[in-house]
């Protein structure tokens, strides 16, 4: 029994479905269908974010960027949508933007040798500065009835908007990537121990490069799915939206020091903080009060994280397997100061 449930993960989802059963059985206007609609609609962008966040802080990096290249991307979107591109066009040269700004961040870190925090500090501020110098203080917020039809739409008739879409289906193979392929294995022994790795043959810089060449991608998806939401493009989309993803991350069990998390814990961490926040709301409590509070829930559940494990570690309850770095073929674990036997 506590093998199957005595982990970070199996915790946030008991606290996950506890609190959606407490909005729903409490808190009124929970329920209903649009409500429960516009939480989701909320996390789209940072659900979407959050996937190559966390692989790139199981690989010892971070990108404090995303938030800047989804507002970079959604200025090109709708730019482009201005100029009269279709909407195909305009997506492709919002995704190329996003890939672009990936690609500088990745060039920075694993070719200058540069730390990630310090690079993407920089372009945090760069790539939104590039946004307005495109397009100043202005905003885009004339589009084909299609894309807004997207932003504010839902799934047949259950409440599930079509913004979230794209999260649902990124999220199987982001899983599928990170724990059941040699690329997955790769990367928790990157942010286990980077030279173990590469004395290993793991290729730690192409990794990490492709790292964040998919995190600009992703934020850059975010960017249109933002603009559709919410029918406008601005150089001060999702400002501070990074710090968001980051908490989500290390809610959901992502170890700062690379080398461990899994997606499910994260995937449990999103719906604490979208209940949380809805319901805030529900209670007229306005946005700084919800980032207090999310931020007072971090730092529980990280002292309590932090307990939990010097308990288990002292009266030696889980297992090695359950406090391991990440899953290897046959079932068995990477832990953080070991290596790979055979060439990656």
């Amino acid at each position: 029994m506590i093998e199957r449930f005595g982990t970070w993960e199996g915790f946030l989802g008991l606290v996950a479905i506890g609190f959606v059963a407490y909005s729903v059985a409490v808190v009124p206007e929970f329920a209903t269908d649009f409500n429960i609609s516009q939480a989701i609609a909320g996390m789209s962008e940072r659900g979407l974010i959050v996937l190559p966040m966390v692989l790139l802080i199981i690989a010892r990096e971070i990108d404090l960027s995303v938030a800047s290249t989804l507002a970079l991307a959604s200025v090109v979107f709708g730019v482009a949508v201005q100029a009269g591109l279709p909407i195909g066009a305009a997506v492709a040269a919002a995704v190329a933007t996003g890939a672009v700004a990936g690609a500088f961040n990745g060039v920075l870190v694993t070719v200058l040798g540069l730390p990630s925090l310090v690079v993407t500090l920089g372009t945090m501020a760069m790539f939104r500065g590039i946004g307005y110098v495109i397009l100043g203080p202005r905003s885009v917020n004339v589009f084909p009835d299609s894309f807004t039809d997207f932003g504010i739409d839902n799934v047949g008739s259950a409440p599930i908007p079509w913004t979230f879409v794209p999260f649902l289906v990124l999220l199987p193979l982001f899983v599928i990537v990170l724990g059941h392929t040699a690329l997955g294995r790769r990367i928790y022994v990157i942010g286990g121990n980077p030279e173990a790795a590469r004395y290993s043959g793991v290729r730690v810089d192409r990794i990490r490069f492709g790292l964040f060449v998919v995190s600009g991608i992703v934020a850059a998806i975010a960017g249109i799915v933002y603009a559709a939401r919410l029918a406008n493009s601005r150089a001060d989309n999702a400002l501070g939206m990074e710090l968001d993803i980051i908490i989500i991350a290390l809610l959901g069990g992502v170890s700062v020091f690379g080398g461990r998390g899994k997606l499910i814990g994260v995937f449990f961490a999103m719906i604490i903080i979208a209940v949380l926040r809805n319901v805030l709301g529900l209670y007229q409590i306005s946005g700084d009060a919800q980032g207090t509070s999310t931020g007072l829930l971090l730092i529980a559940a990280l002292l309590l994280n932090s307990t939990v494990q010097r308990i288990y570690a002292k009266y030696r309850i889980v297992p090695k397997r359950i406090q391991s770095a990440g899953p290897r073929s046959g079932g068995q674990a990477v832990t953080s100061n070991e290596a790979p036997n055979t060439r990656m």
